[in-house]
């Protein structure tokens, strides 16, 4: 407690909170949700040391009162605007449009390495970064997709071609990454950015529909036809 609030008296609490002598549980109740909700720092104009006061001043007088059930209204934060960019915008940056409150359409030039919940300004306006990419979930600095192969390669390994955000990646998985159907490669997730640092991609792997052959079939198949021409 403050050095005042250690001579705080009954006059002094109920000057703090508006009361008059005599208020019964009900009015020191009411207004000490007044005397919040005005000084609340939370809300435009409101002081947190004279918030604090207010509180002294209520617990003060309640020592001797029953301990009503008290709301304090704390007003809602202001809606922020969105903008949403891909997947591949957020790796590479680029240009993004975004609406304001009023209506208005602006033109985002975005720095590369944005994650989602990041602020970024337009003049006066501001906005939350939000990556919406069909079958890209961003989470924290890595990117992750699904990848649909043939069964086989589930069961075999073999070499594989995937379109992702950042490019498209040739890769040879072996059948231990196969039995776990998941791929990681470092470095090919969101950059380095500010104190965040460079993330990976991961490629779920997923039993695809069609039943072709798999690279690692297709080639010991060749090597057999040449062996035995």
């Amino acid at each position: 407690m403050s050095g005042d609030a250690r001579t705080l008296d009954a006059k002094r609490a109920r000057k703090r909170l508006g009361l008059k002598p005599g208020a019964d549980a009900a009015a020191l109740s009411a207004a000490f949700r007044e005397a919040a909700r005005r000084t609340h720092p939370d809300r435009e104009g409101g002081d947190a040391a004279a918030f604090r006061e207010v509180l002294e001043a209520y617990r003060f007088l309640r020592r001797d009162r029953p301990d009503p059930i008290v709301f304090i209204p704390v007003p809602a934060p202001p809606r922020q605007e969105q903008v949403e960019i891909s997947a591949r915008t957020a790796i590479f940056g680029g240009e993004a449009m975004a609406a304001t409150a009023d209506g208005r359409r602006l033109k985002l030039r975005l720095k590369p390495g944005l994650r989602p919940g990041q602020i970024v300004r337009a003049g006066t306006a501001t906005f939350m970064v939000a990556v919406r990419d069909e079958g890209v979930i961003v989470r924290g600095d890595d990117i992750w997709i699904s990848h649909a192969v043939d069964v086989s390669v589930l069961s075999e390994g073999g070499r594989l071609t995937v379109d992702t955000p950042c490019g498209r990646r040739c890769f040879w998985i072996n059948r231990k990454t196969a039995a776990r159907r998941l791929v990681r490669l470092p470095g090919d997730g969101l950059p380095a950015a500010g104190a965040r640092k460079q993330g990976d991609l991961f490629i779920r792997l997923t039993v695809g529909e069609t039943a072709a052959e798999s690279p690692a079939r297709i080639l010991l198949r060749r090597f057999a036809a040449a062996w035995a021409a």
